[in-house]
């Protein structure tokens, strides 16, 4: 399997005949081992050329880039080397059919909403008592059937998403953090942080594996496709964000993994400084590449694995080849 590469130094990424490598403003080389290497995430300030982007293009690499507040800029998506026509059609069909865009949407929601749930279950069994928001959430799922809009689903989601962050503070033993609400732009403390900044890497991430299928990430489902560069990698993240994203959150918390010092003040916030950053990063890592027994290929696969299975499966309902219903967490 091809790996990330992080970059957190200045400097200046180059290419030199068939290999890539960052150099520093001490002048020292760091090589790039483009063979394995499936993406590159920027946080430092580099500089790049023509000739390093056109070798990145040619070896199927793309770059993300975020800025110094952990805030994701852009990416460089080379051209799209698996990119069909026939499937941007299709796409384009089921988006303009609101029945059938609607259909997509809504198990996209249905995929998130369980995954939450089995989170809350699981810490209910631990002592946590939270019966009444398991309650309080599958009345919402209840309803979702009936809606007739995206909008609608929308609103029904968020209101999922606010209850769902209103017991954050139950899950993680601390009495040093006060989650409060769900706050962006800058985040107001600690968790806030942390969901902010790991909800941006799972978008990169399922960015990363759209482009080694046949789908355009431009035309999404759930979230509407319009001037945005891109929209399906948000609809497929909602599916991983709780299993993935908050799951490390309440471990790094619940294991006092993360601490004051790994944030810095950011205007009337906080954000995730470089020793942050490289905690969670390498936590979210750890995630991706842990492995679970798989019951209809009956096999080992891993998380990231899954979230590639998740856009084959949207491949097929597209094609007429199959349902697609979104991957829930078995236990």
């Amino acid at each position: 399997m091809k790996n990330t590469i992080y970059i957190f130094s200045n400097g200046i990424l180059k290419r030199k005949d068939n290999t890539l490598f960052l150099e520093l403003e001490n002048g020292q080389k760091n090589f790039i081992p483009i063979e394995n290497t499936k993406e590159i995430i920027i946080f430092g300030e580099v500089d790049i050329n023509k000739r390093f982007l056109e070798f990145v293009s040619q070896t199927e690499i793309i770059l993300h880039f975020f800025n110094y507040y952990n805030y994701y800029c852009g990416s460089f998506y080379p051209r799209e080397h698996y990119n069909s026509g026939y499937m941007i059609l299709k796409q384009a069909e089921f988006y303009l059919d609101i029945k059938k865009r609607l259909n997509l949407a809504k198990q996209f929601v249905f995929g998130s909403i369980e995954n939450i749930l089995k989170i809350l279950k699981y810490y209910n069994r631990r002592s946590k008592d939270l019966a009444n928001n398991i309650n309080i959430i599958s009345e919402y799922k209840n309803k979702i059937n009936n809606i007739i809009s995206v909008s609608e689903l929308m609103a029904i989601e968020g209101n999922i998403r606010k209850n769902y962050y209103s017991i954050f503070d139950i899950i993680i033993n601390s009495e040093n953090i006060n989650f409060d609400k769900r706050t962006k732009r800058p985040p107001k403390n600690e968790i806030n942080a942390l969901i902010s900044f790991g909800n941006s890497l799972i978008y990169v991430y399922c960015l990363s594996e759209i482009y080694q299928t046949h789908l355009d990430p431009r035309i999404g489902f759930l979230h509407s496709t319009n001037f945005r560069r891109f929209t399906l990698n948000l609809d497929i993240a909602e599916i991983f964000k709780p299993i993935i994203v908050d799951r490390t959150i309440f471990n790094l918390f619940n294991k006092n993994r993360i601490k004051s010092s790994d944030f810095e003040k950011y205007l009337n916030g906080l954000i995730l400084n470089d020793n942050g950053k490289k905690l969670f990063i390498n936590e979210i890592e750890n995630k991706l590449k842990t492995t679970i027994k798989h019951h209809t290929l009956n096999k080992e696969v891993s998380y990231r694995t899954l979230i590639r299975m998740e856009l084959y499966k949207l491949e097929k309902h597209l094609l007429g080849e199959s349902e697609y219903f979104p991957f829930v967490m078995d236990w």
